[in-house]
């Protein structure tokens, strides 16, 4: 069976406060009682002290018990051998205590004790005793005692009259109680159908939903968490539908890319099949094909190996070697695509310098970004530079090219991204991914990569290797 939240706060809030006010008022009651019972006791022993201390003159005992007779209270004294002595009377009445209690009042130990008689009537009589001891002024012997008893049904019925009344405030407590625990309910479980609303709108996709955290309760905590929750979702989000985009104009590139030497290389190949293309032209259509199938494979080895590189299914093989000589030749291979944007192509790096890397990817990284650098410089000059820092190999590449503003500067490691669209079919940039691989295959090193970059001032890349110091 299911109970909603609504009954189960209402009821827990209700028992709570059902239970309390029960405790509540037994606690008071047997308080009540247990007070009433020892004022009585000590002002029964009052009047037996005031007696003693009045040597129990019978005229003054007379006295006292006429006085005392409209509450109600009886006097009777008894000597040492337990026989009563008054009231006088011809029958000898003892006065019926144990012999526990004797030895006790004979140590000078007052006694109390409540009784239970029966009237004519055959109703039960609580009544309220005391035993006080006296002795003999001259040796201190014991001379009796004296008991001093009242009826306790007054006290009986001041509590009965209690009762009621408890009984009556605890009938309008469970109305209250029934009240406050009703609105307690329905405002815990509004806070619930809040979260649970806006639950339902990001389930939807709605991400635009903020819950107020007054930073009071665990609720407030958990709207906090929520909050937290709905905008990591939507920056996910955010981040999946950019990388979508970026995955669409890739798609497109690539259909382009693709499409423009698959069309040249299948007319080429029709010209040669009906021997439409002159002889001396036909080595020049070859080559035209090896061109261009040349820049398919490119494509397609840059998205595998970026994929492979993200997913971890690379080994590096690090080593210790001559940086200068690396980037000599990494630069004589790019002379010719510098010369095509007739940039010059400027190394310079003490001969002396070494990097702890991989060697092939290290070379991949270094072309991946010059050859970035010479898709966006045009007349203009690309910088090597190769230092030692703190315990790590710097090495800078700079360009005098259009550069790119801070937004572009936090995107360039995206997959796909291009900082320029216009330039987005020159040969050295179909894919979109060189620099995606740099930062994944630096990472991989336990290197870093940093950019700085104004629009049209160029762009400066600071490659930063640790040395391997167990050398």
């Amino acid at each position: 069976m299911r109970l909603n939240y609504f009954y189960q706060q209402m009821l827990a809030f209700f028992a709570v406060v059902t239970i309390v006010l029960i405790i509540l008022g037994f606690s008071f009651l047997q308080f009540a009682r247990n007070t009433a019972y020892q004022n009585t006791e000590t002002q029964l022993f009052g009047y037996a002290e005031a007696l003693i201390d009045e040597d129990l003159q019978m005229d003054k005992l007379e006295n006292g018990q006429v006085i005392l007779k409209n509450q109600g209270v009886s006097i009777f004294v008894f000597d040492s051998t337990d026989s009563m002595i008054y009231p006088s009377t011809t029958e000898k009445y003892i006065s019926g205590i144990s012999d526990q209690d004797l030895k006790k009042l004979k140590n000078g130990e007052p006694i109390s004790l409540t009784q239970r008689n029966t009237d004519f009537f055959g109703n039960q009589i609580n009544t309220a005793i005391v035993y006080q001891p006296f002795f003999t002024q001259s040796t201190g012997e014991f001379y009796g005692f004296i008991a001093v008893s009242a009826p306790i049904s007054t006290i009986e019925a001041n509590l009965k009259d209690i009762r009621n009344n408890l009984f009556s405030a605890f009938i309008f407590s469970i109305v209250g109680a029934t009240i406050a625990s009703y609105l307690f309910a329905k405002f815990q479980v509004k806070r619930i159908n809040r979260i649970r609303s806006a639950t339902h709108k990001v389930a939807k996709g709605d991400f635009n939903v903020h819950l107020e955290n007054k930073e009071m309760d665990e609720f407030d905590d958990l709207a906090a968490d929520f909050n937290s929750m709905v905008d990591s979702l939507k920056s996910s989000q955010e981040e999946i539908e950019h990388q979508e985009k970026r995955r669409r104009q890739f798609m497109a590139d690539a259909a382009h890319e693709m499409r423009t030497p698959l069309t040249t290389i299948n007319g080429l190949l029709e010209g040669l099949e009906h021997d439409m293309i002159p002889e001396n032209q036909k080595q020049r259509s070859i080559q035209l094909m090896q061109n261009e199938t040349r820049r398919l494979i490119r494509l397609v080895n840059e998205n595998l190996d970026y994929e492979k590189i993200r997913s971890n299914q690379i080994t590096l093989q690090k080593q210790t070697f001559d940086a200068y000589e690396a980037l000599e030749m990494i630069v004589e291979q790019l002379k010719g695509k510098a010369r095509d944007s007739d940039d010059e192509l400027i190394l310079d790096c003490p001969t002396e310098l070494e990097v702890y890397a991989d060697y092939d990817r290290f070379s991949q990284i270094i072309v991946n970004i010059i050859q970035n650098a010479i898709q966006f410089t045009t007349n203009g000059k690309i910088s090597i530079i190769g230092y030692y820092g703190e315990n790590e190999s710097i090495i800078k590449i700079k360009d005098s090219g259009i550069g790119m503003t801070a937004e572009e500067i936090k995107n360039i490691w995206e997959r796909y991204y291009k900082a320029d669209i216009s330039r987005k079919n020159t040969k050295y940039g179909e894919s979109g991914l060189g620099l995606a691989i740099v930062q994944q295959l630096v990472n991989l090193h336990g290197a870093s990569v940093e950019v700085e970059s104004l629009p049209g001032e160029g762009t400066t890349f600071t490659l930063s290797f640790p040395l391997d110091l167990n050398e």
